[in-house]
């Protein structure tokens, strides 16, 4: 302790320490009982679930991945690859018009627009179902990417028109000088510039896509065509007594997301401070 500090500040900077160190352990406590698990057998994984693997059994993974897992990690890639794709632009373009072009009603557009991030997806749901039976899109991949673009543009388009807001009309200007037009200055100016936010947003509507159950539950049937959380709960049938390599495949389902984060972790909260800051 330094001979000038206050003995009261040192006590609660001790005690924020501990606390945290605590939470940290929570937090990290069920993480390596899934690592350590899905290395035994069932047997030893019944008889003493937090010992050591007496044999580590890497095996359980090839296993997990043999078994279908392959299969939902494809799907789920393409869901979200093309859902993202389409959830940053459609939001991008939004908001760079609400933001850019005063135009009658703009506001009520922003309001409107905003007002889908109230709308439950448990109320959508019977509806959507409807729709999708109606338009021949049900139990096709594009009856849950459509729904997940539709519901995470509010969101996005919100965290993006923050972001806009703050990028100095300069830029734009100097842009308008040497002859650019909208669609230049969007591409040339505003997407550069706002890459940290455009990664905060990928990552969070990413987490969104990969995890989302509800709406694959329901708008899908054929097992050739499920995401991963659905063809987890699948996965799950088809291996009723293997439990731990049904661990191992919940592992290598999580894993694109935390190592995703992990790459990303700057930008994101970059992304969201700036925007939530100069909004």
């Amino acid at each position: 302790m330094k001979c000038s500090e206050n003995p009261k500040v040192f006590a609660l900077k001790i005690l924020l320490h501990t606390f945290l160190i605590f939470l940290v352990c929570i937090i990290i406590f069920p993480v390596i009982w899934f690592v350590l698990n899905s290395l035994k057998t069932n047997q030893e994984m019944f008889l003493n679930s937090m010992a050591l693997p007496k044999k580590w059994m890497f095996v359980n993974y090839v296993t997990a991945w043999n078994k279908g897992l392959f299969s939902y990690f494809k799907n789920s890639i393409l869901v979200s690859a093309v859902s993202l794709f389409f959830i940053l632009l459609c939001s991008s373009f939004l908001a760079y018009g609400l933001t850019r072009f005063k135009l009658p009603g703009s506001d009520f557009i922003f309001i409107l627009v905003l007002g889908g991030m109230a709308l439950s997806e448990q109320v959508a749901l019977v509806p959507l179902y409807k729709i999708l039976q109606t338009v021949k899109l049900y139990n096709t991949q594009w009856a849950i990417i459509l729904p997940y673009i539709a519901f995470r543009i509010p969101f996005t388009m919100f965290l993006l028109r923050a972001y806009f807001i703050s990028i100095p009309k300069e830029l734009e200007e100097a842009a308008i000088v040497d002859g650019c037009n909208s669609l230049q200055r969007f591409f040339k100016i505003i997407i550069p510039v706002s890459k940290p936010v455009l990664a905060s947003c990928a990552i969070v509507n990413l987490n969104f896509v990969w995890n989302e159950f509800l709406f694959a539950n329901v708008f899908l049937e054929n097992k050739s065509i499920m995401t991963i959380p659905l063809g987890l709960m699948a996965f799950q049938g088809d291996l009723k007594s293997d439990y731990v390599v049904m661990l191992a495949g919940i592992l290598i389902a999580s894993a694109p997301m935390v190592f995703l984060f992990l790459c990303m972790q700057k930008q994101f909260v970059r992304g969201l401070t700036q925007g939530a800051v100069k909004g």
